[in-house]
């Protein structure tokens, strides 16, 4: 099964993007003021683009990825910069590495010497 990731056109010239296995259906949603909080108050006017994916987690780290960039670069990816959407999609099957949590050191009462939990 596909699945999808997708930029709206929305009020004011805004740009929304999101995740769906129905596109078409996810608009309506949309348009009809229960899909998303921000589409609610900027309601869409037309999709500007499609991402087709293989799986649902390599759509939703595309969608992180898009929401990350700069308003610029949203502009030319929703035109079809090719170049843009590539270097998104690179690296999406790898795993991520994940950072380790620092212990946070708390001070005892009655030492000065910090004791770390």
């Amino acid at each position: 099964m596909p699945h999808f990731v997708y930029m709206l056109r929305c009020a004011g010239g805004r740009i929304y993007t999101g995740y769906a296995v129905d596109v078409a259906a996810r608009f309506e949603q949309h348009k009809s003021g229960k899909g998303a909080k921000f589409t609610k108050a900027f309601p869409p006017e037309c999709i500007l683009h499609t991402f087709e994916l293989e799986s649902k987690e390599f759509a939703l780290r595309l969608e992180a990825r898009i929401k990350k960039l700069p308003r610029p670069k949203k502009e030319l990816l929703a035109v079809g910069d090719e170049a843009i959407a590539e270097k998104l999609k690179a690296g999406l099957g790898e795993v991520p590495v994940k950072k380790r949590k620092r212990k946070r050191c708390k001070s005892r009462k009655l030492s000065s010497e910090p004791v770390c939990a």
